[in-house]
Formats: C-alpha cells, sequence, structure tokens
C-alpha cells in the first residue's frame, strides 16, 4: 500500500487489538474496505430518510421523532465507515497481508461512501440537495487531484482544511445534533437549517482543500525536476 493517512488513533492498543482480531477471524483489508462502502452507503440512506420520516421542509428544523433517530443512525454509520478506513489498511499492513488490488480497494469503495454521505445528507431533513452534490463533487476533487499528483511522482498529500477526516466529522456533528438537541437549539441562518449550512462549509472547505493540494503537489514537482 502507499503512504496511509496520519489518524492518531491507529497507535492505539485498542485499535491495534481490534484490527489483529480482525485478521485472526479471516477477515481480509478488500472486505474491510467494502464493508465500510457499505456503511457510507446506508449512512447516506437514513439521513435521506430524516426527510421523508419527518415531513420537514428543506429550510424547516423541526423534524420527528423518527427523523431524529435516523440522523443519529446516520451518523453511527458515518463513524463505522471511518473506523473501516482505518482498520482495512492496519489489517493489511500489520498483518502482512497487502494484495496487488489493495490500493483500488482502499480507493473507490471510499469515494462511493463520501457521495453517498454527502448526497444523502443534502436530501436529508433541513438539507440542501444542491449543495450535497455540491460538496460530493469537491470531495472528489480532494481525492483526485491527490491521485494526480501521485501518478504524477510527487507524495500523497492528506492535507486539508476539509479532508475526509474533517468532512465526516462536520456531517457527524451536524447529524447528532439534529438527532439530539431540541427544536429550539437548531440553528437557521437565512432560511437555511444545520444540515444545509455544514454542507455549505464542507463544500467550500472540500474546494479549498483541492486547490490547496494541487498548489503544493505543483510545487513539490517542480522542485524535483
Amino acid at each position: 500500500m502507499g503512504e496511509r493517512r496520519p489518524i492518531a488513533t491507529r497507535e492505539l492498543k485498542i485499535s491495534k487489538r481490534l484490527a489483529a482480531s480482525l485478521a485472526a477471524a479471516g477477515c481480509t483489508p478488500n472486505g474491510i474496505s467494502v464493508a465500510g462502502m457499505i456503511a457510507g452507503v446506508l449512512a447516506g440512506a437514513a439521513f435521506w430518510a430524516t426527510d421523508a420520516s419527518s415531513g420537514a421542509a428543506s429550510s424547516g428544523a423541526d423534524w420527528s421523532d423518527w427523523g431524529r433517530l435516523w440522523f443519529v443512525l446516520g451518523a453511527v454509520l458515518v463513524q463505522l465507515r471511518l473506523l473501516a478506513n482505518m482498520l482495512d489498511g492496519m489489517v493489511a499492513v500489520e498483518n502482512d497481508l497487502t494484495s496487488p488490488v489493495g490500493e483500488l480497494y482502499n480507493e473507490v469503495p471510499d469515494r462511493v461512501a463520501d457521495v453517498a454521505i454527502l448526497v444523502g445528507f443534502g436530501h436529508a431533513a433541513g438539507g440542501w440537495p444542491v449543495m450535497g452534490y455540491l460538496a460530493a463533487i469537491a470531495a472528489m476533487m480532494t481525492a483526485y487531484v491527490r491521485a494526480q499528483i501521485v501518478v504524477a511522482g510527487g507524495p500523497q498529500d492528506f492535507c486539508g482544511p476539509m479532508a475526509k477526516p474533517q468532512r465526516m466529522f462536520a456531517v457527524t456533528v451536524a447529524a447528532l445534533w439534529c438527532g439530539l438537541l431540541p427544536t429550539s437549539w437548531q440553528p437557521a441562518i437565512a432560511g437555511l437549517a444545520l444540515p444545509a449550512l455544514m454542507l455549505t462549509l464542507v463544500a467550500a472547505g472540500a474546494a479549498v482543500t483541492a486547490g490547496r493540494r494541487l498548489v503544493r503537489g505543483a510545487r513539490v514537482l517542480r522542485n524535483t525536476r
């Protein structure tokens, strides 16, 4: 596998034990990657269900109890997706289970999960579908620029401000806020509820991230020629 994203929790004893347990149970890194993708797709579906179950307008912030439960479930599934993203690499590298197609399994399911989560959040109660699609496109661009720099001979660049961990943190916080806090605590600016506001932040931040990675990568490549 190539350079790995720096993740502090990878060094925790519980993370290493979990990775070792998965390897001992016969779980493959590629299988864990696919499981993470499935969690991401289900998270997007859960977010989408908040609107269908609450009947809330896209700019509203008064969703039903079922809508709140879907928000919380979506947040949990997003974190399970991130856990799988961490564990697939740990199982591969630390248990010598790398494969020729490991990088494909590491990257392609990630992009599917990103799109599913952000588009689903765009269609959530209080969301903004157009901004969900824009956030998904911007997220794809951060990964595309990173990959192209590597193809050109540069290093992996996981810089932010809205790399995958930050994007998923933002979505998780917004989903938990919507699911657990009372209606009176739900912010709204210019008619936009928290999910729409957070997606706007994610889309703008991811666009900045893609541009920043492009500039940094070009600088490195120029200095190596």
